[in-house]
């Protein structure tokens, strides 16, 4: 027989017991596996009218009430489990469905999206992982809607993808998901109000071209230290005075290797000695003078095969060269949201406060020369505060021994 509805809500709210609340509930799984949800819900509502809930109960009525087909009832009960539990993944599922069911693409999706960043790197069981695959198909199927309505709507006034400049392509890959913000996140100090840029151009600066006209001497001189590789070291070394700390299999590993000119604010003179005209080529730029951090000059050797992982630098008042020497097919580099292949002879510039890895997926080594500059938006008299600001952090750390 059907369950009989609530005649008073207050008497059940004065008089329910607990025992009785608990028997509704089960009378009301037993309705629902039985294949009767309206007397299911009718057993839960006079539950939930005692005031004495919880989540579970509302999830149960929420499904219901799906059950039932009264979206207006089942957003109301998952209102009541969101208000409790506002990252439960199922409910933030099932409101989407209504969202979609009101019209509201926008909501709906908002609600997906949230539920499928929570339910990231959780194990999930099968069931709800059927609802997450749900859920993220309707969510793809909206951006794409999004995407080539605003598309063609940009078309039309003039901006299709050809008339469109990089930054603002950009913008909009963002807006869509398809790259993300990138800052600078310098791991030691950080020099505000400098503009948030992945890659400056070779055009930018007046020495590029006279620079990248002695790569050839530069490469013979490189030819000569590849032959013995002498002097070549993991550029990752783990200190002896400090905690060892490991950096994706790569501290004291060879597979990323660095021949230094210059290290820890002094030249090294048997390395010098060696290729004296890269020396003297990379000594006439704006090289960034932090002493003992910058400027640092040095081959840097990518074995085959080897990736460098995304990481940061410690300070975004410069920005780090790459001239490319030896490089094979299959190498890449990333710097926030842009992907470039090094060219030989060709200098990549960029702020490495910003995340960046490199890769080499060839069967060769690959090698650039690595240099620091000064960023050209910090002027001489900054130049000379920062100097003076790491002279007293040094001052202090001897002081400290």
């Amino acid at each position: 027989m059907p369950v009989a509805p609530i005649c008073s809500t207050e008497r059940f709210a004065m008089t329910a017991t607990n025992a009785e609340l608990e028997a509704w509930v089960r009378d009301a799984v037993t309705a629902l596996q039985a294949g009767k949800p309206h007397d299911a819900r009718a057993l839960l509502e006079r539950v939930t009218a005692t005031g004495r809930t919880n989540v579970q109960i509302w999830m149960l009525l929420a499904h219901v009430c799906r059950a039932t087909g009264d979206g207006a009832a089942q957003d109301r009960a998952i209102d009541e489990v969101l208000r409790r539990d506002a990252d439960n993944i199922r409910a933030l599922i099932w409101k989407g469905d209504t969202r979609v069911a009101a019209r509201d693409e926008q909501g709906a999706m908002s609600f997906y999206e949230r539920a499928m960043r929570l339910a990231d790197g959780q194990s999930i069981p099968p069931d709800l992982a059927t609802e997450l695959e749900r859920a993220g198909a309707a969510a793809q199927a909206a951006s794409l809607r999004y995407r080539t309505h605003l598309e063609d709507f940009l078309t039309s006034q003039g901006l299709s993808s050809g008339a469109r400049s990089p930054r603002f392509q950009e913008s909009l890959d963002i807006l869509f998901g398809e790259k993300r913000i990138f800052y600078q996140q310098p791991s030691a100090y950080y020099y505000p109000q400098l503009p948030q840029r992945q890659y400056y151009e070779r055009e930018e600066f007046d020495w590029v071209a006279p620079l990248e006209a002695q790569v050839d001497a530069i490469r013979a001189e490189l030819a000569g230290l590849l032959e013995t590789r002498e002097g070549f070291r993991p550029y990752l070394v783990n200190a002896p005075d400090r905690p060892r700390t490991e950096f994706h299999g790569l501290t004291d590993n060879p597979d990323w290797s660095t021949l230094y000119l210059w290290e820890n604010g002094e030249p090294v003179t048997d390395h010098i000695a060696r290729c004296p005209r890269t020396f003297d080529a990379i000594r006439q730029l704006p090289l960034c003078d932090i002493a003992p951090r910058a400027p640092t000059i040095m081959f840097s050797l990518l074995r085959a095969g080897a990736r460098i992982p995304a990481h940061t630098g410690i300070i975004n008042a410069r920005l780090i060269c790459h001239l490319p020497l030896v490089v094979p097919p299959g190498c890449g580099f990333r710097v926030g949201n842009e992907v470039r292949e090094w060219e030989v002879g060709k200098l990549l510039i960029f702020d490495d406060t910003i995340e960046h890895e490199a890769w080499n997926e060839s069967d060769e080594d690959r090698v650039v020369l690595i240099f620091d500059i000064w960023r050209p938006e910090v002027g001489e008299a900054d130049r000379a505060a920062l100097q003076a600001v790491f002279a007293g952090i040094d001052a202090y750390a001897a002081a400290a021994r």
